[in-house]
């Protein structure tokens, strides 16, 4: 597919999606949402085993393109009819995708464009980026999951200040409050993002898939609830051939060579 608001490439088993309107401070536009959630269908069909996430110039993602819709011909917009089609599948599909998705940070999030960032399972941000809950501004409540996702990152402090002054915050504090995973200095921001992702790739990522479902149903579940789920998912972990050579490196002292499977 010819893609004209993302660029997609696959290679070393690494898929790198880059949000790719950087006039537009890379802003989501109805556009954009349809063409990353076809990415990430090839993404699947290609038996990718890492994703990475990031933006083109000098911005992540500026959030929904605010010019996209014309006030004054509308009396009532309906954001939530938005949220329901577009940005909540999106988080969604990051969440279910049987692999790791690393956000790599590489200028500006705001709004929903920083929650998509926090709704990848691991965020690598250069020193130079930063993090605006940008809703407040304009009247609004965070949304992409962002009221779910802050608390639970950053605690319920942290999260409300954020949320109700919109102020921005580095990377440095974000990585300092485990906001994110790592704060990186701009110019070895991507070097670094895509040598993990490629060593990411070579590892049991079947495995990460089913860790990833654990500790996402974590946030909601029970004690009893997680024991279940733990003994559900180590036994189709157990079933797989990447244990078997896991344990057979480990008898043989040698690498393991995984496959994801």
């Amino acid at each position: 597919m010819a893609y004209q608001t993302i660029l997609l490439d696959i290679a070393d088993n690494v898929a790198t999606v880059t949000l790719n309107r950087p006039d537009k401070l890379n802003a989501f536009s109805v556009e954009m949402h349809e063409e990353l959630r076809a990415a990430i269908k090839e993404i699947k069909a290609a038996k990718a085993r890492a994703m990475v996430l990031t933006g083109a110039g000098r911005a992540f993602c500026a959030g929904a393109d605010l010019g996209a819709r014309d006030l004054a011909t509308e009396e009532k917009l309906d954001l939530g009819a938005l949220l329901k089609k577009y940005y909540n599948p999106l988080i969604r599909a990051l969440h279910r995708l049987p692999m790791p998705v690393i956000a790599a940070v590489n200028g500006v999030a705001a709004g929903a464009g920083a929650n998509i960032a926090l709704g990848c399972d691991l965020v690598f941000a250069a020193r130079s980026a930063s993090f605006i809950q940008a809703f407040v501004r304009i009247g609004l409540v965070p949304d992409a999951g962002g009221t779910y996702m802050l608390p639970r990152l950053i605690g319920l402090q942290r999260a409300m200040g954020l949320a109700i002054t919109g102020d921005k915050i580095d990377a440095e504090t974000a990585a300092q409050w485990g906001m994110i995973w790592k704060c990186i200095d701009d110019d070895a921001l991507m070097d670094e993002v895509m040598e993990f992702a490629r060593h990411i790739a070579t590892q049991p990522t079947r495995s990460i898939g089913l860790i990833k479902r654990a500790l996402y149903a974590s946030l909601g579940n029970d004690l009893d609830s997680q024991l279940d789920l733990e003994r559900n998912l180590q036994r189709v972990a157990g079933y797989g051939t990447d244990y078997r050579e896991g344990v057979q490196a480990f008898l043989e002292k040698r690498p393991a060579k995984f496959t994801g499977a």
